[in-house]
This record gives structure tokens, sequence and C-alpha cells, in this order.
């Protein structure tokens, strides 16, 4: 049911591809975010206020959600754009997640798509590993999910439409020096996503998993190690929403670096250890 008409179209093109194909894009395709009813989740900082912004921009509806309500209406108040909904939460908390989603939901018909970018970030190696910020890193990059899930899921599947996007990272595809409890958390989700997809997009809903390599935000800027193809999260806002319009199901970015580590994923673990090690030097 969609009363207002808002999104219509792209609720008709999501439709019209239920079933996965062999060949083509493995979602539909589609061709502007005017009046797209789109929720950020995790849109305070970095790449998800940056997506944010240029959908605002595209003359997208958009609502934010974060823990900090200044801290949204920050990313999202300058510069002339249209306003965003302010939808402040815990993403750790699933009843909150919850009465945002119906909140939307009643307020917009429905919502057209979900861009889950929520996480945090600890470099972290064996030598110095710390239970309680593991704990905070499962809780916020994959329990979260789930909890959000519980919400979301009842909703699209009601829709039969719609799509849902999950940020996740290139951590997720081998295991990596400073990633030993952040990487695990986005191979999680790196699997959930393909799990998704073949549940939902039959269903008629569209899913995106998007997997940036270094990209310059305030978790990155911890690092005391160089990163390389490092991109601004302005140039990962854009490529993510590319690779949404063009119906991918995967999004890396930047190629010159994903590419690498997709190759290198695939060595026996001999020739992976020894070309990580020259690599990082660790």
């Amino acid at each position: 049911m969609n009363p207002d008409g808002v999104g219509s179209q792209f609720l008709s093109v999501q439709t019209k591809a239920a079933a996965p194909r062999l060949f083509g894009p493995l979602n539909p395709p589609m061709d502007g975010w005017a009046g797209r009813r789109v929720w950020v989740v995790g849109a305070s900082s970095g790449i998800g206020a940056e997506l944010a912004r240029t959908l605002l921009a595209r003359g997208a509806r958009v609502a934010v959600s974060a823990r900090r309500a200044e801290a949204l209406r920050e990313a999202v108040g300058a510069g002339g754009l249209a306003p965003a909904e302010i939808l402040p939460l815990d993403v750790t908390d699933a009843a909150a997640v919850a009465a945002a989603c119906e909140s939307l939901r009643a307020r917009w018909g429905g919502i057209d798509l979900v861009l889950w970018v929520a996480g945090t970030y600890q470099a972290m190696r064996a030598q110095d590993f710390e239970l309680e910020a593991a704990r905070r890193m499962l809780d916020t990059n994959l329990n979260a999910v789930f909890g959000g899930l519980a919400s979301i899921l009842p909703m699209l599947l009601a829709q039969g439409s719609g799509g849902l996007a999950l940020v996740s990272s290139v951590a997720g595809y081998s295991g990596l020096p400073h990633a030993l409890v952040y990487g695990p958390t986005k191979a999680a989700l790196i699997n959930l996503a393909e799990s998704l997809y073949l549940d939902l997009r039959p269903a008629g809903i569209g899913v995106y998993l998007v997997n940036p390599g270094y990209v310059d935000t305030p978790a990155t800027a911890t690092n005391a190690y160089p990163m390389p193809a490092l991109i601004t999260a302005q140039q990962a806002a854009e490529a993510t929403l590319a690779g949404i319009e063009a119906g991918r199901f995967e999004i890396h970015y930047p190629k010159r670096f994903t590419g690498w580590l997709k190759f290198a994923r695939l060595l026996p673990y001999r020739l992976y250890f020894a070309l990580v090690h020259k690599v990082t030097g660790l």
C-alpha cells in the first residue's frame, strides 16, 4: 500500500524482476532518486552522513538515525537541502529501531530503501585484545543488524517491494591484521547479505551488499598505519548509490584496492599469509 503515491515507480520496478537471473543485474536498476523514501541508519558522520546529504540533494525523502540528534541535525541541516526526518536512536535497542520503522511506515506509507550503515571500529590485534571493546563491536556491527531486521523484514515483505543495503567492509573478505574483531563482524554481514538475497529477491525485494575499502572517516582517522587507496566519504557515497542504481548485489570500492583483496582470498593459505606479511610488514 502506498497512499501518498511517493516512490510508486520504484515499487513497480521492484516487482518486475522478482526472481534472480543468471545474467544481467542481480537487482532491478533504477533511474533516479527523486521521491524515493530512504532511511539511512547510522547517518551522523562518515559514509552515512554523506549518503544522506547526497540523497537529499538528489530529491529523495530521507530519514536519518543515529544516537545523537544534534549530530544528525548537523550532518543534514546545511547547504540549503530539503529537511530530513530526524529519528535519533541507539541501533542496539531493537525496540527503538522498531518504533522508528513503524513511525516512518505510518508517515510515508512504506520505505523504498533502508541503508544500514551503522557500525563501530577499533583496530585490534591478538596482542592487545580487549573483551569489552570486542563486545561493543559485536553488539553494534552484528547483533544490532539482527535487531533491526526484526522490524525491517516484516515491513518489506508486507510491501513486497523496496530494498535493503547492508554496509559491510572488505575486512570481511579474509583475516587481516588490526581487524581481529571488526573483520569477523563484517564477514558475518557478507554471509548475512548473501542469505537475505536468496530469500528476499524472489519476493520482490532488492538486497545490496556494500564493501568499502579504506574511507576517510572519524573511525579510520584512529588508524596508526598507512591506508592504501584511501578515498573520501563523499566518493564512497557516490559509489554506493551508483551501484544501487545499476542494480548490483555487491558494491565494492575503490576497485584498484578491492580487486587485489578479492584475488588474495582465492589464494591457498600459505600464499595468502605470505602475501599479507609482505604487504603489511607485520
